[in-house]
This record gives structure tokens, sequence and C-alpha cells, in this order.
């Protein structure tokens, strides 16, 4: 199969030849036809698989062929994404694919100043990604009009669909057009998200190229057991025994994030950082260093979990346990993407058993434990599989005493081998030892 096959025209076939894109994904040659046909779309598949190409490449198509030129603040396709970074990302791959066609692409999202935003919506947008909260002000302020929006993506639909961004769905849900083609592209979809998401859609398709809630077989995945305390330590040894050259770390707080930065930069490491409250420009540009391999360790927590295209990425390492076990499967999808294989190891204490059984228990897998010579953990991981269970350890039976002849100090003295307890209203008798009744010495 090509990609002329499924019906793409020419400036599409020519921008994707450029790209290198030689043979469809599966998930993008079974998207690619139900989006052009008009399909409303569920399509869950591992990260790394093409999503992006399989939705963009099709909608491209249905906005250059059909419908009348955007009009001033309008918008005729818009991608929602959980993330700064993530709307960068499918931003740059949307405009590579219109490279050779007479459409306009642009991203809005927080963090940055709204007036450039705003000045720009102002000739109108053929193809908006967008944050929701920062959709949510340009509509507030009349920057941005919906009449003429044909298509609604959600990327990275189970974080989009989840309690954080739910009022904000809603309010954008309100103002949408009832006729419009709804696409939800995810690497994982709960029941409940199934549920909510199959409400919103129109008779969708579904579609589903790999085992759900599976992280790619290209990944080599492990845990290494070790008290919290010395996990940047542990950290340090494993990066200098295994040589790394390029790692993404995974902390679970922004004071996580910094406090590793730190320690690591203090040991000469070039180690740079990225969380929610860092400005954008600081933060995309600790991620383009880190992409040209100027920073050898980069440490985020989850707002580089999801979307993010690192070539070549050789490994991911949880410093923390994600609390919600989806985000896990996001995070090692930074590695072995695109058919390269990748590791991810993960930092695991004592408090985190319970984070990591359930990642097993979503991943269907129980994950190898190495244990590393001077950093067993003095506060043992107890063992979990996949089935969820805690496996903990039994407690050790008590030794019978077998120590038959000796004295017992049971509140008053006894003979060798006698027990004998006082009842409980009366205080303790000291009883003495037998005097020897045997004949007197004489003097």
């Amino acid at each position: 199969m090509t990609f002329a096959t499924l019906g793409l025209i020419e400036p599409l076939l020519r921008a994707l030849e450029t790209l290198g894109y030689q043979t469809p994904t599966p998930v993008q040659a079974q998207a690619i036809p139900a989006v052009l046909a008009g399909r409303d779309l569920m399509a869950a598949a591992q990260t790394g698989t093409g999503k992006t190409a399989g939705f963009a490449v099709p909608l491209l198509q249905l906005l250059a062929m059909e419908g009348p030129k955007v009009s001033a603040n309008s918008v005729r396709a818009l991608i929602l994404v959980p993330t700064r970074e993530l709307a960068e990302q499918v931003h740059a791959s949307v405009a590579q694919y219109a490279e050779n066609l007479p459409l306009s692409t642009y991203a809005v999202y927080g963090g940055v100043s709204i007036n450039p935003q705003m000045m720009k919506l102002r000739k109108g947008v053929d193809v908006l990604v967008a944050t929701p909260g920062r959709l949510l002000d340009l509509f507030r302020q009349k920057a941005l009009k919906f009449s003429q929006l044909q298509t609604l993506v959600l990327d990275e639909a189970d974080r989009m669909l989840d309690l954080g961004f739910s009022e904000e769905l809603s309010n954008i849900y309100r103002v949408l057009p009832k006729k419009r083609q709804t696409l939800l592209f995810s690497a994982t979809f709960s029941d409940d998200i199934r549920l909510l998401a199959g409400q919103m859609l129109n008779d969708p398709l579904s579609i589903e190229v790999s085992p759900r809630n599976v992280a790619a077989n290209t990944v080599k995945q492990w845990v290494v057991p070790v008290d919290k305390k010395r996990k940047a330590e542990l950290f340090v040894h494993l990066m200098r025994k295994g040589k790394w050259k390029q790692v993404l770390v995974f902390a679970k707080t922004r004071k996580g994030v910094d406090e590793l930065v730190e320690k690591l930069q203090g040991l000469g490491i070039n180690a740079d950082g990225i969380h929610g409250d860092k400005p954008q420009a600081t933060r995309q540009r600790a991620l383009d260093r880190f992409k040209a391999s100027e920073v050898q360790i980069l440490v985020a927590t989850d707002v580089a979990a999801r979307g993010l295209d690192i070539e070549d990425l050789p490994m991911v390492v949880n410093f923390d346990l994600p609390i919600v076990a989806e985000d896990y499967i996001h995070r090692i999808g930074r590695t072995g993407r695109a058919g390269n294989t990748g590791e991810a190891i993960s930092l695991v204490c004592a408090d985190e058993v319970n984070m990591l059984s359930a990642i097993e228990m979503l991943t269907r897998q129980t994950l190898t434990r190495h244990m590393e010579q001077d950093f067993e953990p003095e506060h043992r991981v107890p063992d979990t599989d996949a089935s969820g269970q805690v496996v903990k350890k039994p407690k050790k039976p008590k030794k019978p005493n077998t120590s038959g002849g000796s004295k017992r100090n049971l509140g008053k003295w006894v003979e060798s081998g006698e027990v004998s307890v006082a009842p409980p209203s009366l205080k303790p008798v000291r009883k003495v030892p037998a005097f020897n009744t045997g004949p007197r010495k004489k003097k």
C-alpha cells in the first residue's frame, strides 16, 4: 500500500515524499480514507505510530478541495491539544504537510502574549492548533469565530476529556457548529472516556490498530528499587555506568524538576528542565537544545509526556512514577518511536508500589526488576504483578521458646522450670529458693 492508493492529492503526496514518508502506518492506512469520507472517528494507536499525519493529511485535503475561503477572525479546522509543547509540534507537522497547499496554519496557547495571536487571527486561519484555555480567551475577546468550522480534532483525547479539561471543553462545544466532523486521536482510552466521547460523535468509526494501553514493544522496560532519598545518587550512578548520552527524565513535581536539575548541574552535568511554571520561551529553548544534543539531560514534568517527537531518543527515565497510570505509556512513548528501539527505566521506592501495581495492571505485564549493587533499598518495595496485586512479604513466625529449663521472670521469682502467675488482684510475691534441709556440717 502507498499513500497514493489512499486517494491523496498530488501536493500532499509531494510533501510526504519530501519528508521521507514511504508507506502508511497502520493507523494512517485506516484513518485517512475514513476522514476523507467525512466520518467521525475514534482512533487509538501506540504513540509514535503517525497519528498526527493520520488526521492532518486528510483534513488538509478536505479543506483544499471543499468550502469557501476562510473569513476574517474565522477558522475552518480546529485541533485541540493539552499542552503548549504539543501545540507547537502538531502545528509544525501540519505546516510541513501543507507546504504545497494554499492554506494557512497557526498555533495558539497560553504562557505568551495574546496580542500577536489576536493580530494573526484577523485574516482568518484555515487550520488552528490550540490549547483550550487560550482558545476560550481569544473567543471571549471576539478574536475568533466558529461559523466556518468544518472539523474538530481532539489530539491526545484521553487527557483532553479528563476532568482537568472537561469544563473548558464543555464551554467550547457550546459555541461550535452542531454540524461538523469530529475526530478523536489518542494512544489510550479508558472505558469511561470512550463512553463520553461516543456521546459527542455522530456514528463514529472506531479504529484500534494495537492492543489498548500497551506500550510499544520496541521499548525495553525495567524497574530499579531504591530508597527515595537515594534516587538522585542512583540516577547519576546509572548514567555514568551506562555512559548515557541523551536522557529524558520525568519527575512528579515542578519542585522535583528544579531540585534534580540543580543537583546535576552542581556535578557538572549538562542538564535543563521544563515544567508549567517556566515561561513558554524558556521551555521551548530547553527542548530545542535537548533535541539538538546541546543538553544531555532534560528533566520534565508530564508537560513533556505527550506528543513530543524527539528523533532517535534512546532513553527515558521515570525518576518518579506518574500518579495516573496511563501517563506511564505516554512517557515511555517518547523513545522507541517509528520503529526505533529504546529503553525506559523506572526508579521505584516503597511508597510508589501502588502506582507500580496500577501501571502493571494497565499494561498487562510485570516489569522486570534489577537490583543495583550498593543501592539495595532499606525500605523494601513489595512484589507486584500484572494482576494489580501487591504481594506483601509474609511475617516471620515467632520462634518457640526452646530453653526449657531457663528461668522466666513473670513478676516474681520462680524456681527453674516452674511457671507461676500471681492473681491479678495480688501483688507479686517474692518466692525464695528452697533451703538445703540436709545434715548440718559440724563446726
